[in-house]
């Protein structure tokens, strides 16, 4: 990030926004350590509020930058210095927060992982064999799919809203900036409400409770989506963004609260394939505002959307109840989840 100031081609400025995004796989790290910090009838809400602050912190960061930084360093140089210069600001911001992590945090409840090993108390874990078993496993693609219905739409929003109110309402490219902008901020409330729902439902009706919310809140995003394509005045299309905007998060949040249960062994592989949905759904509803106008788009993603709700059906998860199926079993605790070596494909099941 710090760098920035020093692309001069698009070549350039690709070649950094890659090493930029590697950056971006520490979501999928902090999704997996908060699953292992949190006992399990609270990890929905621990991993929906940090996935939530964390999606916020974009936001705030471009706010930030553009608003306060930007103009700031203006007053000392010329506008052209300042864009170049102003980057190092959440460069240091973050490097600090590395280093803070490092020295600070612990790795789980008992301990860094580095010492559990030394002592014996937790395996090597292979990290192929730990993606394997992950990828090898239905639950995670239909997790993937559903996740490239939540996270992807809220990338897709986040590059098409401003457009979208300024090319369809009229809006000046500030007003339309500013109303695009209440999607992101849903993140201070929004993800973390779906984590806690997912967590109180889980303690009266189990697993099912969390894929029923989970569900519920992908249907009735996919429906806010056709309600917004069909939305004719600014002050409507407004209000339901701001639905939208709390489904869609929502069920971000949904979504992280089952995926530690799915093969908790593999739980940082099972994140990181299903965080990718995100980007791959980002990609694809991105190439339909392109091919397409708004609200065929719209369309399109909205009932994209509805039909992915229909996939939690087919989720079912060893020893917890389906959705309309199966119980869960009594005799998984309410500890943090815990991380055994995974087990060899082909191998059997030891008692």
């Amino acid at each position: 990030t710090a760098l920035t100031g020093l692309v001069s081609s698009a070549a350039g400025l690709a070649v950094l926004r890659l090493f930029i995004g590697f950056a971006g796989g520490t979501f999928v790290m902090c999704q997996y350590w908060t699953s292992r910090m949190f006992t399990k009838d609270v990890v929905g809400t621990a991993n929906a509020l940090v996935g939530g602050w964390g999606n916020l912190g974009g936001g705030v960061t471009q706010l930030v930058m553009g608003s306060v930084l930007f103009p700031l360093f203006k007053t000392g140089m010329s506008a052209e210095m300042a864009w170049r210069t102003v980057s190092v600001v959440p460069a240091i911001v973050a490097f600090s927060t590395g280093v803070a992590v490092w020295f600070i945090s612990d790795d789980a409840p008992k301990g860094n992982y580095t010492d559990l090993k030394k002592h014996g108390n937790m395996p090597e874990v292979s990290a192929a064999a730990s993606f394997r078993s992950g990828a090898l496993n239905f639950n995670t693609w239909f997790l993937f799919v559903q996740y490239a219905c939540c996270f992807g739409v809220e990338l897709t929003m986040n590059n098409a809203a401003a457009l979208y109110f300024r090319e369809e309402f009229g809006q000046s490219t500030e007003s339309a900036a500013a109303i695009a902008s209440i999607f992101g901020w849903m993140n201070l409330f929004a993800r973390g409400l779906g984590g806690y729902m997912s967590d109180k439902l889980n303690e009266t009706m189990g697993m099912r409770g969390r894929l029923l919310v989970h569900t519920v809140c992908l249907l009735a995003e996919g429906v806010l989506v056709l309600v917004f394509a069909n939305t004719p005045n600014l002050a409507g299309s407004i209000v339901v963004l701001v639905f939208f905007s709390i489904f869609v998060q929502a069920a971000e949040g949904t979504s992280y609260g089952i995926v530690p249960y799915v093969n908790p062994p593999c739980t940082g592989s099972i994140a990181g394939i299903v965080g990718a949905g995100g980007n791959t759904g980002a990609v694809a509803f991105g190439m339909g505002f392109r091919q397409l106008d708004y609200k065929q788009a719209f369309i399109v993603m909205g009932c994209t959307i509805i039909a992915s709700s229909f996939l939690s059906v087919f989720i079912r998860i060893k020893g917890h109840a389906g959705l309309i199926c199966g119980q869960d079993d009594l005799v998984i605790g309410k500890g943090t989840l815990s991380v055994p070596e995974p087990e060899e494909i082909g191998e059997e099941d030891e008692a």
